[in-house]
């Protein structure tokens, strides 16, 4: 319904019925979310021979280091037992080494080895293209602009 078509009615607009879905932040962040890991997906394996989550593993461990397997869930948006398994994983591909952990008798510290380095290395440079690619479109003063409010809405959001 057009704007002034709503003026006409007798009941006044709420702000939910003035908004259309495809309008909402929410909406669109999940768009644009869907349609860039749409592409992610295949681009991480042609990149650098990992899945999506592995690279984003090893990006978060290369970013962190040394870290936790805990530390790397909440870095790298991921459960516990997904982290553990893509932990796993880079270990395995001799990309990541495990130590124990010196305050955590349990626990470990994650570390890329030197394999683990150029890997990331490679990781890196295929994000830094994809986030050309994806907000190429904008200018210096736009891409900081949205960088700052990312990061208020990052902090907003937080508990």
């Amino acid at each position: 319904m057009p704007p002034h078509a709503q003026a006409k009615s007798s009941k006044p607009a709420t702000p939910a019925a003035q908004t259309r879905l495809d309008r909402t932040l929410t909406y669109r962040l999940h768009l644009l979310h869907k349609l860039t890991d749409a592409h992610s997906q295949s681009a991480y394996p042609a990149h650098t021979g990992l899945t999506l989550s592995d690279g984003r593993c090893l990006a978060t461990i290369g970013t962190f280091e040394p870290l936790s397997v805990q530390v790397l869930a909440e870095k790298a948006n991921l459960n516990k037992g997904q982290a553990s398994r893509a932990a796993q994983a880079l270990v395995e591909q001799g990309l990541v080494r495990k130590q124990d952990h010196p305050e955590d008798g349990r626990g470990v510290l994650l570390q890329l080895t030197a394999k683990g380095r150029q890997a990331f290395d490679r990781t890196m440079a295929m994000i830094g293209q994809r986030n050309e690619d994806i907000f190429g479109c904008l200018n210096a003063k736009e891409k900081t602009t949205l960088s700052a409010l990312f990061d208020r809405l990052i902090q907003h959001a937080r508990p």
